[in-house]
């Protein structure tokens, strides 16, 4: 591993936290907008007073099980600001922020592939990597029903397409992919149902495994894809069965991809991330290389590489992560080494657009009606509201700070007097508490030990 790709996958390891609180980048976070909206919303809040009861953030909650009492039918994106430990509740049909709440956590990658369509009800789990694992908190009331440890702090997870199950990807030192049950009404709702060890496969160098990094699942929830790190592969998972389906090796750049198949490469390919399309038929994998690759999941249990882009051939640089339109043609990668999104033809196999966002962002998600994608721009204390349609940044909403992961649901949280103050005390730069981080890839305000 070169000094570059330590910095990218650790960014905090020599950083001013020990882990135990937000606020991790080593700079202060607090710039003058959010001092004064900060300040704005505080004296609104200390002149309405506390009156409501807390429904608290963590364990109990005032109902005991985090089930609330408000109606499904209200459409909401989740943005997850890493500063400050709070999420920002933005209504995508007028696309502001209606609520800003505390909730001493953060999450960079939570579970967003099938969360808008299937979060409806107050008692449904939004699924988070915080920390050393994985936990839910209930959207109508954002507080914890359910803390899975996984023995790392490099989490990813994602909701089967039913809503049954988490597939989680655990990356260093746990090298493990874990199965929870995701059913509210299950007796074993947010236990470990399976898990798969996968240390003994090893991994490049001197990783003690293959580094099971990001999970993306099939719309028939059959299979899920799990692209690892370490091990240059890309390995398909049976969820039902809980076991390894197939595992491919991903070659590097330029090999494999002539049909001739004699062109040859050197190095390592260190796929890392992936977004299968609601067709179920293409997938993209990004790598740590700066690569994106596409591929043929046609026949799921067997994806076939079809094409390897490149900054060469117009791709942006540092591509991280990636979101698929709703007409499976369109992919969205967001290359936060040049402040935009790559626009990928996924039929063609082609950088068809590159959408300038005038910051850095790793992630998004799209909105209940999958129209148009939120995407957090963590530089710029911002969401960039990017139309399908159009394919052009249609508003930018002013959020918490550090914003980083993303999520939707079709249910909106109760408001909370006290955790909209905590909100409005940590924006100004008050101390509000400890609060539990989240795993960051590149410019990150988390920083808490793998």
């Amino acid at each position: 591993m070169t000094d570059g790709d330590a910095d990218r996958l650790y960014p905090n390891r020599d950083g001013a936290t020990d882990g135990d609180g937000a606020g991790a980048s080593g700079e202060s976070g607090v710039s003058r907008r959010g001092l004064l909206a900060g300040s704005a919303t505080a004296g609104a809040a200390l002149a309405a007073g506390c009156s409501s009861e807390s429904t608290g953030r963590t364990g109990e909650t005032a109902t005991g099980d985090g089930r609330g009492t408000r109606e499904s039918g209200e459409a909401t994106v989740f943005v997850f600001n890493t500063e400050d430990a709070t999420v920002s509740i933005v209504d995508p049909e007028d696309d502001e922020v209606v609520d800003t709440q505390h909730v001493g956590l953060s999450a960079s990658f939570p579970s967003n592939q099938y969360a808008p369509g299937l979060t409806t009800d107050a008692a449904d789990p939004l699924w988070l990597n915080v920390n050393r694992g994985v936990r839910a908190l209930a959207a109508g009331s954002l507080s914890e029903v359910a803390h899975v440890d996984t023995g790392s702090g490099s989490n990813w997870q994602e909701l089967t397409p039913d809503g049954e199950s988490v597939v989680v990807s655990a990356r260093e030192p746990a090298h493990t992919n874990y199965r929870i049950d995701a059913d509210r009404d299950s007796d074993t709702f947010g236990e470990i149902t399976a898990e798969i060890d996968r240390t003994d496969e090893g991994g490049r160098g001197d990783n003690d495994g293959p580094g099971p990094c990001d999970v993306t699942i099939h719309p028939d929830g059959e299979f899920a894809f799990v692209p690892d790190l370490f091990g240059d592969t890309l390995t398909v998972l049976d969820v039902e069965n809980f076991g390894i389906e197939r595992q491919i090796d991903v070659p590097p750049v330029g090999e494999g991809v002539d049909a001739d198949g004699t062109e040859a490469a050197s190095g390592a390919s260190k796929p890392w991330m992936g977004t299968i399309a609601p067709s179920g038929d293409r997938l993209l994998i990004e790598h740590q290389t700066g690569t994106e690759s596409v591929w043929d999941t046609s026949d799921p249990a067997s994806p076939e590489l079809l094409a390897q882009l490149t900054p060469d051939d117009g791709l942006g640089e540092g591509a991280l992560t990636s979101e698929i339109g709703p007409d499976s043609r369109t992919g969205y990668v967001f290359t936060p080494g040049t402040n935009d999104v790559s626009v990928v033809d996924v039929e063609d196999r082609e950088v068809v657009d590159r959408i300038d966002l005038g910051g850095a962002a790793f992630v998004g998600t799209w909105g209940p009606g999958h129209e148009k994608l939120y995407v957090p721009v963590q530089t710029n204390d911002e969401v960039a509201v990017i139309d399908h349609e159009s394919r052009e940044i249609v508003e930018r909403i002013s959020v918490g700070a550090a914003p980083y992961g993303a999520t939707a649901a079709q249910v909106r949280p109760e408001p909370d007097e006290t955790a909209s103050l905590l909100a409005a005390m940590a924006a100004v730069g008050l101390d509000v508490g400890e609060a539990d981080t989240t795993y960051c890839i590149g410019n990150c305000a988390c920083g808490h030990q793998l």
